[in-house]
């Protein structure tokens, strides 16, 4: 995968030259990889604070297309879900590490697999990084413990790990 060829002025691509609030609404909505990762459930421990991530994914997450079935009207039809902005994406410690959005609050480049730079969205998928095989709808689980859909710390995020240096060692 090759990174996105320059635009015809020869400067580098918006989401590198761009600050977060300076992104227009289709520039901020292509940043979304479609990983599905935030839109899994998080459990927090009423006593410790600590939080558990889950297999369990938002009702309104199509867990084969990694995608919203119903995002214009997500916020009226899940109350809790996150409207995310350029000062969330700093704020939020849960976003995964993957995340375009919390990687550019960083000031971090887009990984390899990440459709802006791949040309193919895809890429997140085979690239181990989407819910697309790890996630079940949170109404298969209704009535059950949420901590029994807990995923052990980093789930996911060891193999894209490991797919980003595997392939980092192929370039060279």
């Amino acid at each position: 995968m090759v990174d996105a060829p320059p635009s015809s002025s020869g400067s580098a691509p918006f989401w590198e030259t761009k600050a977060l609030e300076e992104l227009t609404e289709e520039e901020w909505e292509s940043l979304c990889d479609g990983c599905g990762r935030c839109c899994l459930v998080k459990v927090e421990d009423e006593e410790t604070g600590a939080r558990i991530d889950t297999r369990l994914a938002c009702r309104l997450l199509d867990i084969g297309a990694c995608r919203c079935s119903d995002y214009a009207n997500r916020h009226e039809q899940v109350p809790d879900c996150v409207r995310l902005t350029p000062q969330t994406a700093r704020d939020l410690d849960w976003l995964p590490d993957t995340c375009a959005y919390r990687l550019r609050a960083e000031g971090k480049r887009l990984y390899w697999w990440h459709p802006l730079r791949s040309g193919d969205p895809e890429t997140v998928h085979q690239a181990g990084i989407s819910v697309r095989h790890i996630a079940m709808s949170e109404t298969k689980a209704a009535g059950r413990n949420y901590e029994d859909y807990a995923m052990r710390p980093r789930e996911g995020r060891a193999a894209a790990r490991r797919v980003v240096k595997r392939r980092a060692r192929k370039r060279r």
